[in-house]
């Protein structure tokens, strides 16, 4: 269905994760915003685990070998078909040899590729996620390259006519109010976080700032983690522990004080204390924090990350029933 044209770095197959293995010590890895991902399949009206393409080095440029019905979704990334621009959030009807191009995004950091159906590639470990460390999953368990060719699985019935799109607007300005976010500044991502077990043995001062100051995120980070800089927390005492079990979400603090939060690829062991864990209703927002912009951390309770949650799946059930609207509604006659 589409061929890369692109030598960008980086880009994978992800659909929404590797659950249930992390006792094997195999890794979740899947796309880093799932949000993002779930949108695009409902709107080609694929299962919601349909596995895409992440995007997040630009430009990145493919060519479509077939008709199909394709979303992009994620960062605004300025994208075209041919000459023609495609909205973010938004569907199309591609016919063969379009070429699309994914530009520098004027907003956020990955862009998700979908087609109608998925892209189709083996099943491994219950998913269809590369794990660029174990090399498995996804194409071969490696970025994409330019000349790689991809199929989409069984394509689902068109979600528009040819020569039309649909979209949605951006889950940041759609969620319900009950998931309002404290005001950020520019360049700067808040997200909720629950304390973690080791954080009573930070001093006072270094509680204090965590929850205060804003924390850079440094060239150093990636699919695996986020290691950010600002000023250095400071335990109580030595604190000497053993590897222990730990999930996307975590932020452990390793000798230098500069906090590491723990993302999709990460490993699912490791030995660092931990002073908190991002709630899983807003890990696909550090998915959309650009190198070199700010974290800030908000302070949660356990009742309202299970709320954030269930208003998450909410605004995903609310999209899929309109979605399911649209695609029933008489068309028009041309």
């Amino acid at each position: 269905m589409i061929e890369v044209l692109s030598n960008a770095a980086l880009a994978t197959i992800q659909d929404q994760g590797r659950d249930g293995y992390l006792r094997y010590g195999v890794g979740t890895s899947g796309a880093m915003d799932r949000i993002a991902l779930a949108v695009g399949n409902l709107l080609l009206g694929n299962d919601i685990d349909a596995a895409g393409i992440e995007i997040p080095m630009f430009p990145f440029r493919v060519r479509f070998t077939a008709d199909v019905a394709f979303a992009v979704t994620g960062a605004d990334c300025a994208a075209r078909l041919n000459d023609r621009p495609v909205l973010p959030w938004w569907t199309l009807q591609a016919r063969k040899d379009d070429v699309l191009t994914l530009g520098v995004p004027t907003s956020g950091a990955r862009c998700y590729l979908m087609l109608a159906g998925g892209v189709d590639v083996p099943v491994v470990l219950g998913s269809r996620s590369t794990q660029l460390r174990g090399e498995f999953g996804g194409l071969d368990g490696r970025a994409l390259q330019k000349g790689d060719v991809l199929s989409a699985a069984a394509s689902p019935s068109a979600p528009h006519d040819a020569h039309a799109g649909f979209g949605v607007t951006s889950p940041l300005r759609t969620l319900p109010q009950g998931m309002a976010m404290p005001t950020a500044a520019p360049n700067e991502t808040v997200v909720r976080v629950l304390p973690a077990a080791e954080y009573e043995a930070y001093d006072d001062a270094s509680i204090e700032t965590f929850w205060r100051e804003s924390w850079k995120v440094t060239p150093q980070s990636d699919r695996y983690g986020f290691r950010l800089e600002g000023h250095a927390l400071r335990s109580r005492r030595p604190l000497e522990m053993r590897s222990h079990g730990i999930v996307p979400g975590v932020i452990q603090v390793p000798p230098s004080g500069q906090p590491i939060i723990q993302l999709r690829d990460a490993q699912p062991t490791g030995g660092y204390p931990k002073i908190g864990t991002v709630i899983e209703a807003d890990l696909w927002r550090l998915a959309q924090a650009r190198i070199g912009t700010s974290i800030r951390f908000a302070k949660t309770t356990y009742d309202e990350a299970l709320d954030a949650q269930e208003e998450l799946q909410w605004y995903l059930n609310k999209l899929r029933q309109l979605i399911g609207l649209h695609r029933s509604a008489p068309r028009l006659p041309t």
